[in-house]
């Protein structure tokens, strides 16, 4: 494209902050994400177990994170699109929902199967 603008790491981890800042301050769901990303990291980190199991769980929280910014941009582009009921806008903002279930569903099953080898009930 021409008309597009160039950009450096700069201006692109200026946007992305500007993105993360937006999606704090208006998306509810965002906001409730992101308490529980700091209520369990805080718990990956001081469960008794070994680095590797705590960085695991940690690092499986940003799963949730990454759906749930996802899930807010596919809804505003489909805002921008039409403020009108249409089948095509719900199916697009159901499947946003969709991926942030499916992603509660894969942080469930990380942090319970790390949890297990991490005790030691599983091998």
């Amino acid at each position: 494209m021409l008309n597009k603008p160039k950009h450096n790491l700069f201006k692109n981890t200026v946007y992305a902050l500007e993105g993360l800042v937006d999606v704090t301050k208006n998306e509810a769901s965002f906001k409730w994400q992101l308490s529980g990303f700091v209520v369990f990291g805080i718990i990956s980190w001081i469960l008794p177990i070994e680095f590797k199991y705590q960085a695991i769980l940690f690092g499986s929280l940003f799963i949730m994170i990454l759906s749930e910014i996802i899930n807010s941009a596919i809804e505003r582009v489909v805002d921008l699109v039409t403020q009108d009921y249409h089948i095509l806008a719900k199916q697009a903002k159901d499947v946003g929902a969709s991926i942030v279930f499916v992603s509660f569903i894969l942080t469930i099953f990380i942090w319970g199967s790390t949890l297990l080898l991490a005790f030691g009930i599983v091998n």
